[in-house]
């Protein structure tokens, strides 16, 4: 096994607007501005991933700007100056920075791309994948009027999707629950209302087993594993846990407690590809079902994403959607395209899109350019 000689690091400054606003229960986005980062090693091969943050610090402690600042002022300068052989080393190398998920899993993203090109290979491939195609759904954001949720609910069934998860504000799941299952009887659904709810909550949140859902995705607060170990054991319906699931003893804590049935993993939230694998391989030995998150992830982020999904314990709708369902353009070509409710991964070598160079400039704020010293 060879070194990676890493040369530099550039970060892009990108800022993007959705093709249509996504509202949660904690409120509206509308842009996304991000880093890629771009690893290029002696050779002039480049690796790419991307940083996932919001700009506010709404889903977890982390934003764009202290992504930023953990890149430039500490994972940045520990990669440079110290040889890896393996993406997996970078465990070990960032160990003494604390938490910082995603700055960590933006940089590890990159060294994978850039090590599977190396190899020849597609990503998902090389951590492991079994699946040449993943199923997908997709996430609806809450909507002005029934009417146009109804509407969005009914195009995304016509583009195959094989489910559709709702954001949904306390107070008015019932309502939203009882018109979208009269007129989609037979729909895969779950709801996601962002950790929103309280144990003071609960009846309810019990009054929704009576809509047949999927799961019901993180009701209470991300730190909160007892209430919802409380409440999965009075709910017939399966709660999944996002926002809750950080750490590798994040999911022992979750399985141990028996606070979900179904845990969704996200890159970027878990730290990278070799944290989200090391917790994929406990949770299949535990028959605990994963599904994969999304970040509202532009191209090179949703192909990390998808490669991902491609390990067996991933038995859930990804949700994954194409690229056309976010943006006007991709920073990434071809672009990720669902067909009949499924997304084929690419066998190109690394994460198997191309980056879109005139894109990035068109996106870019600005660039910032890290050389290793001779």
């Amino acid at each position: 096994m060879t070194t990676l000689e890493l040369n530099q690091v550039i970060l892009h400054h990108l800022l993007m607007d959705y093709k249509h606003p996504f509202v949660t229960s904690h409120g509206k986005v509308e842009k996304k501005d991000f880093y890629i980062i771009e690893i290029i090693d002696d050779q002039g091969n480049a690796g790419f991933g991307e940083t996932e943050a919001f700009t506010t610090p709404w889903y977890t402690e982390e934003t764009t700007e202290t992504t930023r600042i953990m890149l430039e002022n500490h994972l940045i300068p520990m990669l440079l100056q110290t040889p890896v052989k393996h993406p997996n080393e970078l465990g070990k190398l960032f160990h003494s920075i604390r938490r910082n998920q995603m700055a960590k899993a933006a940089i590890e993203g990159a060294l994978w791309d850039l090590y599977a090109k190396k190899l020849g290979k597609p990503l998902f491939q090389v951590i492991g994948g079994e699946k040449p195609s993943i199923d997908v759904g997709v996430s609806i954001g809450i909507k002005p009027t029934d009417q146009e949720l109804l509407e969005t609910i009914e195009e995304k069934c016509l583009q195959g999707y094989q489910r559709v998860k709702l954001k949904v504000k306390k107070g008015e799941e019932l309502r939203v629950l009882e018109k979208v299952r009269t007129a989609f009887p037979s729909l895969s659904l779950m709801i996601d209302a962002n950790g929103a709810y309280s144990w003071a909550d609960q009846e309810r949140l019990l009054a929704l087993d009576q809509f047949d859902l999927l799961m019901i995705e993180q009701p209470f607060a991300q730190d909160d594993f007892v209430e919802h170990a409380k409440l999965q054991a009075l709910l017939q319906t399966p709660i999944c846990l996002d926002e809750s699931i950080h750490t590798f003893n994040d999911l022992k804590t979750a399985i141990a407690l028996q606070s979900c049935q179904i845990v969704n993993i996200k890159l970027s939230r878990v730290g990278g590809i070799q944290n989200a694998k090391d917790m994929h391989d406990y949770a299949k030995r535990r028959d605990m079902p994963l599904w994969c998150g999304g970040m509202l992830e532009a191209g090179i982020g949703r192909a990390h994403s998808l490669a991902i999904a491609t390990l067996p314990q991933f038995t859930l709708p990804a949700d994954t959607a194409g690229s056309a369902h976010y943006w006007e353009r991709d920073i990434i070509y071809p672009e990720i395209k669902t067909e009949k409710g499924k997304i084929h991964l690419s066998q190109d070598p690394g994460i198997g899109y191309a980056v879109d160079y005139e894109a990035l400039a068109y996106y870019r704020m600005e660039k910032r350019i890290h050389t290793r010293k001779k």
